[in-house]
């Protein structure tokens, strides 16, 4: 079984993050210093209007561009295709995909790592709704909105893992990238859709408890357009898959 010694790229999607970006790559680089994996960050830059990209800039300019790689794209074209174009420029062997407005904390990338190490699977989940994981800093109807949707999906799709919606996840580089063929969801959905695709094409899951915090910087990306996404994505799924 292939484990993760080797080098891990890190697919960092923003839009409008200059305020978290630089501390998130801190905290990434951080992290690794824990592990003996040689990493790197492709931040993907929707055309932040905010001054995202000179942020990022100015944190190539320390750690280094071959830890941290600038590939922007011309404006907001989906969460999927962004991690399409991350995945084109990544060299590692193994992606870790997560958000760069500090929700998801790098800490738990060397929980990730030794997971996929010690198990040897093809995808490692942080989630949110196992012992040890939670959320902090929600509102009522955040929260309502995730375990509704996690309710659902599990009912009617059976993915067998806690949290279907999570986008913090190591994957095997060409396991990441069959499934980004074969999914059509985007946003909200599209974690979803990975997680259910995996399973069909035989995919191993295992999960690692994580603690999500809400941002403290910029404004959610989750609308009404994306839970109505959701909500379509899923059943799509239910009657073809």
């Amino acid at each position: 079984m292939e484990r993760t010694h080797g080098k891990v790229s890190v697919i960092l999607p923003t839009y409008n993050e200059r305020e978290n970006v630089a501390v998130a790559l801190w905290l990434i680089d951080r992290a690794f210093e824990d592990l003996p994996n040689r990493y790197e960050v492709v931040v993907v830059d929707d055309a932040s209007p905010d001054g995202t990209q000179e942020a990022v800039r100015q944190v190539q300019s320390v750690l280094g561009e071959e830890k941290v790689i600038l590939r922007p794209r011309m404006g907001k074209m989906g969460l999927g295709s962004a991690y399409a174009h991350g995945l084109a420029h990544a060299t590692g062997r193994f992606v870790i995909v997560m958000d760069a407005d500090l929700s998801h904390h790098p800490k738990y990338i060397p929980d990730m790592v030794r997971m996929q190490e010690e198990t040897g699977c093809d995808i490692v989940s942080g989630t949110r709704y196992a012992y040890g994981g939670g959320v902090y800093g929600w509102g009522f109807f955040r929260k309502l909105t995730s375990r509704v949707a996690n309710f659902l999906a599990d009912t009617m799709l059976d993915p067998r893992v806690s949290d279907l919606t999570g986008s913090f996840r190591l994957y095997r580089k060409e396991c990441f990238q069959a499934l980004i063929e074969k999914v059509v969801s985007k946003g909200y959905a599209f974690q979803m859709e990975v997680i259910v695709h995996a399973r069909t094409m035989g995919m191993s899951i295992k999960e690692v408890p994580i603690v999500f915090v809400d941002r403290l910087y910029g404004k959610s990306k989750l609308g009404g357009s994306e839970i109505v996404q959701y909500l379509k994505g899923l059943l799509r799924l239910f009657l073809t898959v």
